[in-house]
C-alpha cells in the first residue's frame, strides 16, 4: 500500500473509506459521512467521563490537525493524527528525526528555505498534538499562535512576491529604456556622421573655391602687371619721342 509522504506529525495507521462514505454532491467532505438516525438503534450504553473527555480530545485534534486522505486506484484511505500520549523519549526521536530529515532533504541553515520551513512547520503540528493531549486548550492557545505565524509568513510573502515584481517590472521597464538609448545614440551617431560628411563636403567646396579665387588672383595680378609694363613702355616710348621734338637739332 502506497500512503503519502512521510510526516514528523504522529499518525494512526490508515483506514479504508467504503464507496458509501464518500460524499454526495452537497454533502460533507470526504470520508466524513454525515449522522443519520439509525432505524434500528442500539441499546442505550453507559459512557464514563473519561470516554467523554477521550472523544472531545480527538474532536479538537482532528480540528487542530484535520485527517490526511488520498487515493489508491479506486481505494479512498485516510488518516487521523493519533492521540496516544507522548513521552519524553517521543520528544527526543521527534527531535532527532527532524535533525535527519534536514540533513536528507538538505534544508539550508540560513536565509529563505521552503524545506526548512515544511519540516519545523510539522515539528510545532506535533508539539502542538503531544500538548493538545495533555491539555486540550494549551493545545487551542498554541494553534493559535501557529495560524498568527502562519498569518505573518504569508504577509512577508505577499510582500516579497510584490517586491519581486516591481523589480521585475524596473528592471523591464531599464531594459526598454536602455533600448530607447541605444537607439537614440545610434541615430545621433548616424546624424553626425552625416553631418560630418556633409561638412568635409563643404571643406573641399571651400578649398576648391578659394583655389580658383587665388588662380583668378593670380591671373589678374599677372595681367595687370602686364598691363602695367606696357604702359610704362609706351609711356617711355612717347617721352622720348617727346624729348626728340624738344630737343634742337644742332
Amino acid at each position: 500500500m502506497i500512503t503519502p509522504d512521510e510526516s514528523l506529525v504522529k499518525y494512526d495507521n490508515p483506514v479504508s473509506i467504503k464507496n458509501t462514505d464518500r460524499k454526495s454532491p452537497t454533502g460533507r467532505p470526504l470520508g466524513v459521512s454525515p449522522q443519520q438516525p439509525n432505524p434500528f438503534p442500539p441499546p442505550p450504553k453507559s459512557k464514563s467521563a473519561s470516554a467523554d473527555a477521550s472523544k472531545q480530545e480527538n474532536e479538537i485534534l482532528n480540528r487542530i490537525l484535520p485527517p490526511r486522505e488520498w487515493m489508491e486506484g479506486n481505494q479512498l484511505w485516510t488518516q487521523h493524527v493519533s492521540s496516544a500520549p507522548c513521552t519524553r523519549i517521543d520528544v527526543i526521536r521527534l527531535e532527532k528525526e527532524l535533525d535527519m530529515k534536514l540533513q536528507q532533504w538538505l534544508a539550508k541553515e540560513t536565509g529563505i528555505c521552503p524545506v526548512r520551513r515544511e519540516l519545523y512547520s510539522q515539528c510545532f503540528d506535533e508539539l502542538i498534538r503531544q500538548v493538545t493531549i495533555n491539555c486540550a486548550e494549551r493545545g487551542l492557545l498554541l494553534l493559535r499562535v501557529r495560524d498568527e505565524i502562519q498569518t505573518t509568513i504569508d504577509a512577508y510573502q505577499t510582500v516579497y512576491e510584490s517586491s519581486v515584481a516591481f523589480g521585475i517590472r524596473r528592471v523591464l521597464q531599464a531594459e526598454q529604456s536602455k533600448a530607447d538609448m541605444e537607439k537614440t545614440i545610434c541615430d545621433l551617431e548616424k546624424e553626425t556622421g552625416d553631418l560630418k560628411k556633409q561638412l568635409n563636403e563643404e571643406r573641399a567646396n571651400y578649398e576648391s573655391f578659394k583655389k580658383k579665387v587665388n588662380e583668378k588672383q593670380q591671373l589678374e595680378e599677372k595681367k595687370h602687371s602686364e598691363d602695367m609694363e606696357s604702359m610704362n613702355r609706351t609711356n617711355q616710348q612717347l617721352k622720348n619721342q617727346l624729348e626728340k621734338i624738344l630737343t634742337p637739332e644742332h
